[in-house]
């Protein structure tokens, strides 16, 4: 991947440079979405659908696809950064399309700081005698010095990442299935789907928190303006991303189901690290646990550096200050700021907690992705008024299910969460109303570098 900015002859703007391939575009989103992570999520997921993983990630990568189409088919219309902001500037109105955006920042600028906390947790637990506050500090300095260097170097680094993460899901299956074999057991079974202590409605509660493991499948959106071919390869890399993500979900819940049917764990958070141990001993615990981290810091960088391209087509716009938000380095031709400021965000990790963190990002998600949806189905309905036929399917059907089970998603959040994310989406119209003069003037429009 390149974030390599070029200027345009006789001009000293410098402009981001069409370089992505599809395959660094998938790369990037898998790596976003971190296939790994979902066995930090086990026990969690496996009590929620009465042990049956595999099917709650199954019902959540069906709910996903219908928004992933909407993404491709928007991302195919607008092949410009910005993501679901830009989607619904375009689709319905600026106002909407600022407010989406605003609602986003939630997830983009809080999701590093969760990774990098969650990092930290892991590498506290395994060496207790250092303080929690150095690891912090050590995935921030890391990830962001890679982002202001460029996307080259991340890309670089993400590949090296991704090579160690999967040979860690490669010998968890592995042992996985050795142990299941030595112990004389089947490794075809439908009982990790389905089973005496699970109903629908414990598969829909688990593919609820199931759906937050596919949260950045749409991050790689926010690189169209560098993608060699947006147009055809970001629908493909969105589509492909999400059946990545949720096959591997698929396969890994399967396996762990398989070694640990029921949902009896010593320790439900750290279910991982107990099958890990049982099926590979020490070492591939220790094996395990270095995935984990490398799994966190691979995805902190793409969630890094998708927070920074956001908030700088958003500067770039006028819709936040464009002097900070819409600033390139001239050397390293990186919006440097922004990535500084999602550094500065992740400080609050030394003084938050997992779960309150995490309780930030799942708000802004969902509301992106059920304006996603909205968006295809205003597409939609606007050019049939022109006279213009388009499919009911892709265009009307799809986008509808997906919107209906993304708002269905986002009442399963707690309280807490959606309290400040109204908090905060309130704080958006405030600065909305600033920013227009009181809603008598649409937000700034997006000033395309192509």
């Amino acid at each position: 991947m390149s974030d390599i900015l070029q200027t345009s002859r006789g001009n000293e703007t410098p402009t981001l440079v069409r370089a992505l391939g599809l395959g660094s575009l998938v790369l990037f989103g898998v790596s976003y979405m971190a296939p790994l992570i979902v066995l930090g999520t086990f026990g969690v997921i496996a009590v929620e659908s009465g042990g049956a993983v595999p099917s709650a990630y199954l019902l959540a990568l069906a709910a996903m696809l219908f928004t992933a189409l909407s993404y491709g088919r928007m991302a195919r219309l607008h092949p410009v950064a910005g993501s679901a902001y830009t989607y619904v500037r375009r689709s319905i109105n600026s106002h909407s399309g600022f407010l989406v955006g605003w609602a986003a920042l939630l997830d983009y600028f809080f999701l590093p700081m969760v990774i990098w906390l969650i990092g930290a947790s892991f590498l506290g637990a395994a060496f207790p005698g250092v303080p929690h506050g150095v690891w912090i500090l050590a995935f921030i300095a890391v990830t962001t010095v890679l982002n202001i260097l460029g996307v080259v170097v991340a890309e670089r680094a993400s590949m090296l990442l991704m090579a160690f993460q999967c040979l860690v899901i490669v010998l968890f299956v592995g042992f996985s299935i050795a142990s299941l074999i030595g112990d004389g057991q089947s490794v075809i079974s439908a009982e990790p789907f389905w089973n005496d202590t699970t109903s629908i409605a414990m598969i829909s509660a688990g593919a609820a928190v199931a759906a937050y493991s596919f949260l950045g499948f749409d991050a790689v959106t926010t690189l169209a303006e560098e993608a060699r071919n947006p147009k055809r390869d970001m629908p493909r890399a969105i589509l492909l991303i999400a059946l990545i993500g949720g096959g591997v979900f698929v396969l890994i819940g399967y396996v762990a189901q398989l070694v640990h049917p029921g949902t009896a764990f010593a320790d439900t958070d750290s279910a991982a690290f107990e099958m890990a141990r049982t099926i590979g001993g020490n070492l591939f615990s220790a094996v395990f646990l270095a995935g984990l981290v490398v799994t966190q810091f691979g995805s902190g960088i793409a969630a890094q550096a998708s927070a920074a391209r956001l908030t700088y087509a958003m500067g770039r716009d006028g819709a936040l200050p464009r002097q900070f938000f819409g600033f390139l380095h001239p050397r390293f031709r990186t919006p440097v700021l922004n990535i500084l400021l999602s550094g500065a965000v992740g400080l609050l990790g030394l003084f938050m907690d997992v779960t309150t963190s995490t309780s930030f990002i799942n708000f802004g998600a969902f509301i992106a992705f059920t304006m996603v949806n909205v968006s295809v189905i205003a597409h939609f309905l606007r050019r049939r008024r022109e006279g213009d036929p388009l499919r009911v399917f892709p265009s009307l059907i799809a986008p509808g299910l997906g919107a209906v089970i993304s708002l269905y998603l986002l009442t399963q959040l707690d309280s807490h969460a959606v309290s400040l994310g109204c908090a905060w989406l309130a704080l958006g119209v405030l600065w909305l109303a600033v920013l227009t003069r009181g809603f008598r003037k649409a937000p700034p429009e997006m000033q395309l570098a192509e």
